[in-house]
C-alpha cells in the first residue's frame, strides 16, 4: 500500500511539472524550447514578497485564468538577509514554496535575483547594512561587494537547486543583474570596461553558485550596448515596436531570437503627492495581440502588484523632487488589482489570449471574501515622547545616521538641550527624509525632502530642548543616486548660520514590532486635546465573527503607520493619492483583534477607525 501511495505522489508531481525528469527548457535555434516543443512565453510579474504566502496560490490561479503560462518574480536580497548573516526563507520568505506552488498551478517560473532589482522596493533590494561596510561600492567591480553577492547567490541556489528546469523543476530562466544598461548610461564617470567587467563577474557568480539554466538580461532596447553580454539572451523592456525589437536583439544575439519583452507595462508606478497613474485596457490588449501575432514573448510588469507592507517601499527622484516616495499600495493599475480582483484589463487580455491558444482557459477564481467591520472606538493613546523616554539615548557630538545607529527603517528622534536661547533659521540640508520639529515638545513645523523644504524659522528659549523626529521614507531604488542612500540626519544641523554640535541624543523607533507602552506614565483618553500636534500612538481592539479582506480608510488621519494583529500594513499619508490600507483577511481572526496606529502629526486627534469594502487610490489632496 505504501508503494502505491509513493507512485501516485510521484505521478502527481510529474503532472505538475515539479519532479518530472523529462521536463526541459533551452534557448536554441532562435526559439524557446520546452520539453522539445517551441513555445511562446506568456508571463506575468508577481512578487511573492508583496502578498502573504497564504494568498500565493490564489494569485497564481488568477494568472493562469488570464492565459499566462509563466510567472516572473524578483528576489529581493534585503528580504532574505535583512541583517548581515541573518537569512530568512520561511513563511512569507519561503522562495522554494512559492516556486513549488507555481509549478503545481501549471506555471513555469522566471527568477530575477539581481542582485539589484529596482522594483520600487527599498534600496532596490540591497540590504541597508551594505552602506556600513568599509570600501564597499554597489554595482561595481568591487571585491567587498562581490564577496557578498556570491554568498547571496549561493544561498538562493541552495533554496531552489532542485526546482530548476535542469532537475525537472519549473524554473526555466534567470535574469543576470537588472537594467544595467540604464545604470551605465547614468554613470558615465565609470569606464565602460569596468561596467562590463562587473556584469560578467555577476554572470560568473551565478554559474559558480550552480545555476545551470538559461540566463537573460533586461534593458531598454536603446541600452543594450551597456547591458547586454555574451552568454545571456538580451530582452527589451517597454519595447512596443516589433521590428526595432527584432533588429536590436539580432544585433546582440547572433542574428537570431527568441524575442522577448521582459517588462511589458500594463500600468505604472505611483508616488505620494502625485496623481495615480492609469492606463487604458483596450490599448494593453491591442499590444498584447501584436506580440502574439509576431511570436514575441512577453512578461507583464506587473500582472499583479500587491502591497509594500511595512517599510518595504522605495523611492525615486527627479529634477523637481529630491525624493519621490513610493506608495504603500503597489496596485500598479495592474490587470489583477492589489486585493487580487480581476479588472477590465484582465478581461481584455484574457479574451485576446484565448483567441491564440488551443487550450480552454481555467475558470476565474472567486474573490477572497471581503468584510466591512463596524467602526472601531479607539481605547487609549500615548505621546511618542512618553514612549521614547523609556529608551536609553545614543549620544554623539553630531547627529548620527540610521546606518550608524544600525537601524534600517522607521524613525529616529534627535534631541539637543540648549542652556542659552538661540533663534533664526534652522537648516538641515542633509535631511533624509521627513521631519517634524518641536521645541519643548511643542510643534514648530515640518521639513520635507520631497518638496525640498530643508529649513524653518525657530526660536529656542533659555533652558529648552529641540526635538527633531525624522522618518526614513524609503531608500532610492533607481538611478545614479542609489549610491547615496544613508538616512536620518546626514549633515550638520545649522541655526542662524551656526553649526550645532555636541550633546546630541538619538532615540530609535524602528517600529519593527508593535510599540509596547506598558512603561509609559501618561496614557491618555483618545478624546483628550493634550496630544494635539504631538506624535501619538493609538490603541484599540475589535471583535469579528467572520474574517475576510478589508480596507482601512485613513483619509481623516494625517501621516503614519498602522499595525493589525502585529502586522505592519505600511504608511498612510493625508496628501494621497492613496487613502486606504489593504488588510489581508488571513491576518485577521475570529474574536478579538488588535489595532495600533502611530500618527506622526495628530493635528486632529482621532477617536475611531473606519473600514471600507474597496480601495481608495486616486484621491490626491496635496
Amino acid at each position: 500500500m505504501k508503494r502505491i501511495i509513493v507512485i501516485l505522489f510521484g505521478v502527481l508531481l510529474s503532472i505538475n511539472g515539479i519532479a518530472n525528469t523529462n521536463n526541459t527548457f533551452e534557448i536554441t535555434g532562435g526559439h524557446f524550447v520546452h520539453n522539445g516543443k517551441v513555445i511562446h512565453i506568456r508571463s506575468g510579474e508577481f512578487h511573492y514578497e508583496r502578498v502573504p504566502h497564504e494568498y500565493w496560490r490564489h494569485r497564481l490561479q488568477m494568472m493562469r485564468a488570464m492565459g499566462l503560462n509563466t510567472v516572473a518574480t524578483y528576489v529581493f536580497w534585503n528580504f532574505h538577509e535583512p541583517e548581515q548573516g541573518q537569512w530568512s526563507f520561511k513563511g512569507d520568505h519561503d522562495l522554494a514554496a512559492f516556486v513549488r506552488t507555481a509549478g503545481e498551478e501549471g506555471l513555469m517560473v522566471i527568477l530575477r535575483p539581481g542582485p539589484y532589482a529596482c522594483a520600487e522596493w527599498e534600496y532596490g533590494g540591497f540590504p541597508y547594512w551594505l552602506q556600513n561596510l568599509p570600501n564597499l561600492q554597489v554595482r561595481r567591480d568591487n571585491e567587498p561587494f562581490l564577496q557578498l553577492t556570491q554568498e547571496y547567490f549561493n544561498h538562493l541556489y541552495a533554496q531552489v537547486k532542485d526546482l530548476l528546469a535542469t532537475k525537472g523543476g519549473p524554473v526555466i530562466m534567470l535574469q543576470c543583474e537588472n537594467e544595467f544598461g540604464s545604470y551605465v548610461s547614468q554613470c558615465p564617470e565609470i569606464p565602460l570596461a569596468e561596467h562590463k567587467s562587473y556584469l560578467l563577474k555577476i554572470k560568473d557568480q551565478i554559474r559558480k553558485a550552480g545555476f545551470d539554466i538559461p540566463l537573460f538580461t533586461s534593458d531598454g532596447s536603446w541600452l543594450f550596448n551597456g547591458g547586454a553580454m555574451d552568454g545571456a539572451l538580451p530582452t527589451a523592456n517597454g519595447e512596443g515596436n516589433i521590428e526595432n525589437l527584432k533588429q536590436v536583439v539580432n544585433k546582440y544575439h547572433n542574428g537570431e531570437g527568441p524575442y522577448m519583452v521582459a517588462e511589458f507595462y500594463p500600468g505604472w508606478l505611483d508616488h505620494w503627492g502625485e496623481p495615480f497613474v492609469k492606463s487604458d485596457a483596450h490599448s494593453v490588449a491591442v499590444q498584447t495581440e501584436k506580440y502574439l501575432k509576431n511570436d514575441v514573448s512577453f512578461n507583464f510588469y506587473m500582472v499583479f502588484g500587491g502591497t509594500n507592507f511595512g517599510f518595504t517601499s522605495g523611492a525615486n527622484y527627479d529634477d523637481s523632487h529630491d525624493i519621490q516616495p513610493d506608495l504603500t499600495s503597489y496596485d500598479y493599475d495592474a490587470p489583477i488589482n492589489e486585493a487580487g480582483w480581476q479588472t477590465p484589463k484582465f478581461d481584455s487580455i484574457r479574451t485576446v489570449i484565448q483567441r491564440y491558444i488551443k487550450e480552454k482557459l481555467p475558470v476565474i477564481p472567486a474573490r477572497i471574501p471581503v468584510i466591512t467591520p463596524s467602526p472601531i472606538k479607539l481605547a487609549k493613546a500615548v505621546s511618542s515622547f512618553d514612549f521614547l523616554s523609556n529608551k536609553a539615548p545614543v549620544t554623539n557630538e553630531q547627529p548620527m545616521t540610521f546606518e550608524q545607529l544600525k537601524q534600517c527603517n522607521g524613525y529616529v528622534c534627535y534631541s539637543r538641550h540648549f542652556n542659552q536661547p538661540i533663534n533664526g533659521k534652522l537648516e538641515i540640508l542633509g535631511l533624509r527624509d521627513y521631519a517634524v520639529v518641536y521645541v519643548n515638545k511643542k510643534k514648530i513645523g515640518v521639513l520635507d525632502r520631497r518638496k525640498k523644504i530643508y529649513s524653518i524659522d525657530i526660536n529656542i528659549p533659555f533652558n529648552a530642548t529641540l526635538e527633531i523626529l525624522v522618518e526614513n521614507m524609503g531608500r532610492i531604488n533607481y538611478g545614479a543616486e542609489i549610491v547615496h542612500n544613508n538616512k536620518g540626519i546626514i549633515s550638520p544641523v545649522m541655526i542662524a548660520g551656526n553649526e550645532i554640535s555636541g550633546d546630541w541624543e538619538m532615540r530609535t523607533m524602528p517600529m519593527n514590532e508593535v510599540p509596547d507602552i506598558s512603561k509609559c506614565k501618561d496614557v491618555q483618553d483618545v478624546s483628550s486635546d493634550a496630544l494635539k500636534n504631538m506624535p501619538t500612538i493609538y490603541y484599540g481592539s475589535f471583535t469579528l465573527d467572520k474574517t475576510g479582506d478589508t480596507f482601512i480608510n485613513m483619509s481623516s488621519w494625517g501621516k503614519g503607520i498602522v499595525f493589525i494583529n502585529g502586522h505592519n500594513l505600511g504608511r498612510y499619508w493625508q496628501i494621497g493619492p492613496q487613502q486606504t490600507l489593504y488588510v489581508p483577511g488571513c491576518w485577521l481572526q475570529k474574536g478579538e483583534n488588535q489595532i495600533v496606529i502611530f500618527e506622526q502629526l495628530n493635528e486632529v486627534p482621532q477617536t475611531t477607525i473606519c473600514f471600507t469594502n474597496a480601495p481608495i487610490l486616486n484621491d490626491l489632496k496635496d
